[in-house]
This record gives structure tokens, C-alpha cells and sequence, in this order.
């Protein structure tokens, strides 16, 4: 089953280096599809790639990377455990924001990977992503407060870049991250009670097994 996620994860990235669905594709160096575990438990949602991602084709490889890293370590975590993405797959030019039209070219490409790797958690890390999933909320006062639907939880966080610019978010951060072990946890228990119960034997069912040969003796 990893083999198999793996390789659709490697289709959608193939196919992402190629796209030109949208303008955001022009003079850009990589595409920058995603990275991680196929079968990560975490999966966050960043809003779209910078200059060091674009050289490299990798989420979160510059300074807010290294913040993420940072956190990831507090839950006894590498970048490797978990999976990372972005609602953009092309760095807007100068870092602007990424337009509806972009987002929306974009979010086939997403909405495969997270079909694919069925995270228990989707981490979105600044309001971009975090407008996916809640559309209305204020990053200020929703941050840390997961919602729990249809077997996933979807948890806010500010984006890492906007702690590196305000450090006195670092202690909500902080917090916000350690909680993700029990949303993590919330979310297997209510996996596991959704799961059916096991099928009672039928009283009137042969046992399994060949038959037993009759005797005369």
C-alpha cells in the first residue's frame, strides 16, 4: 500500500513540474508539489512557495522551513514523519499572494493528495489554507482549536513566517503544536469507534473447515 501511494504521490508531482494551468507557472524555476511521508498521520497546508522552495522544488525550505522543523522537533518529529504541500504549487511573482483563479487551478492537484495520503490531521499554516476549511475564521482567535469532521481533524496554525516576524506569538505556537499529539489521538479513537462491529457468527452457518467423513463404525 506505501508502494502504491507513493507512486500516485510521484504521478501528481510529475504532473505539477509540467503544469501550466495557470500564469504562475511562468518564470518560475520548479514546481514545488509537495514532500513527505505517503502515509503521514500530519499533513500541513502552507500557502505557496518562496524563493529557496523555488530553487529547489521543496515546501518550506528557507527560514520558515526551519522554524517548522523547529516545532516538529518539540513533538519528537522530523519533516520526513509528516507530509507538507502547499495551496499553490508555483511561487507567485514577488511573493504576492496567490489569487482565486491560481488556488483553484491548484486544487486538484491538492485535493488527489490528501485523497491519497488520508492524513488524521490537516495542519493549515497561514490563511490561505486555513480558508479551505474555515472560511470565515480569524487566524487570532481560531489558532489551536481543531474541528473534527468525517474522521480528520482540520487544526489552524499561524504560518510559521508570521512568527518569525512577530516572536511573541512563539509561546501560542508552541502550545498549538504540542496539542497536536492529542488531536491526533482524538482522532483514532474516533476512527476506531466509527469502525462496523465484528459480524456475530450465524447459529445456523456450517463451521468452517472441510467436512467431517461419516463413520459406520
Amino acid at each position: 500500500m506505501t508502494q502504491d501511494r507513493a507512486a500516485v504521490l510521484a504521478t501528481i508531482a510529475a504532473e505539477v513540474r509540467v503544469c501550466k494551468a495557470c500564469r504562475l507557472h511562468e518564470g518560475t524555476t520548479n514546481g514545488v508539489p509537495g514532500a513527505g511521508d505517503p502515509n503521514a498521520e500530519i499533513m500541513f497546508i502552507g500557502e505557496g512557495p518562496g524563493f529557496h522552495e523555488d530553487k529547489q522544488g521543496l515546501p518550506f525550505v528557507g527560514r520558515s522551513g526551519n522554524y517548522l522543523e523547529k516545532m516538529l522537533k518539540l513533538i519528537n518529529l522530523r519533516r520526513e514523519d509528516v507530509f507538507i504541500a502547499n495551496v499553490v504549487k508555483h511561487r507567485p511573482p514577488d511573493n504576492r499572494d496567490p489569487l482565486p483563479d491560481e488556488m483553484a487551478a491548484c486544487k486538484p492537484y491538492l485535493d488527489r493528495q490528501i485523497e491519497v495520503i488520508d492524513p488524521l490531521v490537516i495542519v493549515t499554516l497561514g490563511r490561505f489554507s486555513m480558508a479551505r476549511y474555515f472560511p470565515n475564521g480569524k487566524i487570532t482567535q481560531i489558532h489551536g482549536k481543531p474541528r473534527f469532521e468525517g474522521g480528520r481533524a482540520f487544526y489552524p496554525l499561524f504560518h510559521p513566517a508570521a512568527v518569525l516576524r512577530n516572536p511573541t506569538l512563539e509561546p501560542q505556537m508552541e502550545g498549538d503544536f504540542k496539542r497536536l499529539l492529542e488531536v491526533i489521538a482524538e482522532v483514532k479513537s474516533q476512527r476506531a469507534k466509527a469502525q462496523p462491529a465484528p459480524k456475530p457468527p450465524d447459529a445456523n452457518e456450517p463451521p468452517a473447515g472441510p467436512p467431517k467423513q461419516l463413520t459406520l463404525f
